[in-house]
């Protein structure tokens, strides 16, 4: 039996990309310290640029977005409480059960509408009286990028009203929040309004290969950080890698626009293509639906030509565009996919 090929376009997400030469000389030059100790310059300077960025007094640089999200909700609720988000929301269904398993806080997944939208009057009734019953609700978490939709502005201030209006706190899991902003034409900030944590990835659409940010005020990051220790995330000389962050936020954040742009090629060519039902895309994520046999044969043809998609369950395709993959890789793609589909290879 033939093995597969080693993989040379990969399309499954934005964090396989790679770190540049110009990003690796950046991190070899990169000036440390213990990070634990409150020593790393290069670690505070990546912290109180993202912070400030958003208009929050502090940050905190975590190894993942997932230690990022839970040491929010973890400084947000306290055991026994809950909070608020969207049915396939990452802090839900993407991250182990940390909030549930570590926290002892409890999910309460919300329906969403077809643009990734929670309807506020579902909010409302999630709400929890104040009953030995149930869960205290503490919290609404947000994700936008939500599966690659760009969430409106207006929705996010609605939101926003909402949770004063019952006394709850607000994350915004903003791990493409970048990629949301780029669609939108917007400054990055201003997407994240009103709320009291965001949580930054760097390691996404801007290439860093590993670290996010936890942004918000500094009693609720002091906490963040107590909890970032006891996770297990506390680094040493980690000015290594967040001098990679603070490269691509001056390199790779306008560049997303190619990325878009291609998840756009990508899509409208796989819309031309008999058998594959496609999304449009409002970022770099392309969702393509299709049969099982034909996502089988899809999956193991493209799989021998060495081009990485995400499969999943039910005969649905995921591509993700992303600074390692550029237009020629695109095309490349398209043209296989149209070979197989058509039975010529």
């Amino acid at each position: 039996m033939q093995a597969n090929a080693a993989i040379r376009l990969d399309f499954r997400s934005d964090t396989v990309t790679r770190p540049t030469a110009q990003m690796r000389a950046v991190m070899a030059a990169a000036e440390v310290g213990d990070d634990v100790l409150g020593d790393d310059p290069t670690v505070k300077a990546l912290e109180a640029r993202l912070a400030a960025l958003f208009g929050k007094e502090a940050g905190l640089f975590v190894p993942t977005g997932t230690m990022s999200n839970l040491a929010a909700i973890m400084s947000h609720c306290q055991r026994g409480e809950e909070f608020l988000c969207a049915t396939g929301a990452h802090t839900y269904l993407w991250e182990a059960g940390g909030a549930a398993v570590l926290g002892s806080v409890q999910p309460q997944p919300l329906p969403v509408r077809a643009d990734g939208t929670i309807p506020i009057e579902e909010l409302h009734a999630a709400v929890k009286d104040d009953d030995p019953h149930f869960a205290i609700t503490r919290l609404v978490s947000i994700e936008n990028t939500f599966a690659g939709r760009v969430l409106p502005r207006d929705h996010l201030a609605e939101v926003v009203e909402f949770a004063r209006e019952r006394k709850l706190a607000t994350h915004l899991d903003g791990a493409r929040l970048f990629n949301a902003a780029e669609a939108l034409g917007v400054d990055v900030g201003s997407l994240a309004e009103g709320f009291d944590s965001v949580s930054l990835c760097l390691s996404k659409g801007l290439g860093a290969p590993l670290g996010s940010v936890l942004v918000g005020d500094a009693p609720l990051i002091a906490r963040a950080r107590r909890w970032r220790k006891m996770l297990g995330g506390g680094m040493r000389q980690a000015g290594i890698i967040a001098a990679a962050g603070l490269y691509a936020l001056d390199h790779h954040v306008e560049r997303l626009v190619e990325d878009h742009a291609n998840a756009r090629v990508l899509a409208q060519a796989f819309a031309g293509i008999e058998g594959l039902k496609v999304t449009p895309p409002q970022s770099n994520v392309v969702f393509v639906e299709l049969s099982t046999d034909l996502a089988t044969r899809l999956s193991e043809a493209l799989r021998e030509l060495g081009i990485a998609a995400s499969f999943w369950p039910g005969g649905r395709m995921r591509w993700v565009t992303h600074l390692d993959v550029n237009r020629a890789a695109v095309d490349e793609a398209i043209a296989a996919v149209r070979e197989i589909t058509e039975g010529r290879t």
